[in-house]
């Protein structure tokens, strides 16, 4: 009996940690074991505004599931790391990203947040988070205004 608990346990321990290297194996995302969210492995690859980052983690279908978001900027700040260094693009440049993971990145990512005019509405600028430096900042999205070097990295998950 004692034979089949630790079997089960092992096995358990290897899924959990097969599951958190999965995008450094080439899959499709990678779950973050301290929060148990699952990031795509991908952010979206090209400029898109906030409200196209918004649509695309929605119509996101992979890896089984359809509940994909654009993630909030606490989450994104949650998988910085200064000491991590995943591979990455800038435009046409090789670059380095400090997140967590191996998630590979190609531009700032917008977060779900934005800040709100003094009558609760969306006041046009939207939070998005910088991966090679560590902080977040709000910009104006959508037209008139530029989404160069704006993605949308999905999760999924709470």
């Amino acid at each position: 009996m004692k034979r089949a608990k630790v079997g089960l346990l092992l096995l358990a321990v290897s899924a959990f940690l097969g599951r958190a290297q999965s995008s450094q194996d080439g899959k499709d995302s990678w779950t973050d074991p301290s929060t148990g969210l699952t990031w795509a492995a991908r952010d979206n690859g090209k400029d898109v505004s906030w409200g196209g980052g918004v649509k695309y983690c929605r119509s996101l279908r992979f890896g089984g599931y359809s509940d994909w978001r654009l993630a909030t900027l606490d989450e994104l700040k949650g998988i910085y790391d200064e000491n991590a260094n995943s591979p990455g693009r800038a435009g046409k440049k090789a670059v380095t990203w400090h997140v967590k993971g191996n998630l590979f990145l190609t531009g700032y990512q917008w977060s779900s947040n934005y800040r709100s005019d003094d009558r609760g509405r969306n006041s046009g600028y939207s939070w998005y988070f910088d991966f090679n430096d560590g902080r977040s900042s709000n910009q104006p999205s959508g037209f008139p205004y530029s989404s160069s070097f704006r993605r949308a990295l999905c999760v999924r998950g709470k």
